[in-house]
C-alpha cells in the first residue's frame, strides 16, 4: 500500500520547538520532490515547504524562512520539518506529500500543530 504518515505534532507554547515527521510506504520518497503542507481552521491548504529529489534543493513559504528547516533521510525513507520558534498562526493540521503537484490518495491524516499559551 502506498502512503504517507506524518506524526510529531502536539501543543506548544509560542517559541518552541516541534518536530515532524512524514514517512513514507510503498515509495521512495528521495525519487519525489516532496513538500509539507497546512490547512488552518477556515484557510485553504498551503505549501510550507518543500524538498527537491535530484539535488536535496530546499524551498521555503516567506513566513517561515529561517524558522522552518526540511530534510530528509534516505535511509528511513522519511521526510522530516523541523519548526523552530512557532507562532500561533503556525497553529494547523501538516501533510505530507509530492510536490508543487500533490497526489490525491497520498494525502494522509495529517498531524495537528498548535501554537498556545
Amino acid at each position: 500500500q502506498v502512503q504517507l504518515v506524518e506524526s510529531g505534532g502536539g501543543l506548544v507554547q509560542p517559541g518552541g520547538s516541534l518536530r515532524l515527521s512524514c514517512a513514507a510506504s510503498g515509495l521512495t520518497l528521495d525519487h519525489y520532490a516532496i513538500g509539507w503542507f497546512r490547512q488552518a481552521p477556515g484557510k485553504e491548504r498551503e505549501g510550507v515547504s518543500c524538498i527537491r529529489s535530484s539535488d536535496g534543493r530546499t524551498y521555503y513559504e516567506d513566513s517561515v524562512k529561517g524558522r522552518f528547516t526540511i530534510s530528509r533521510d534516505i535511509t528511513n525513507n522519511t521526510v522530516y520539518l523541523q519548526m523552530n520558534r512557532l507562532k500561533a498562526e503556525d497553529t494547523a493540521v501538516y501533510y505530507c506529500n509530492t510536490a508543487p503537484n500533490a497526489l490525491v490518495y497520498l494525502w494522509g491524516q495529517g498531524t495537528q500543530v498548535t501554537v498556545s499559551s
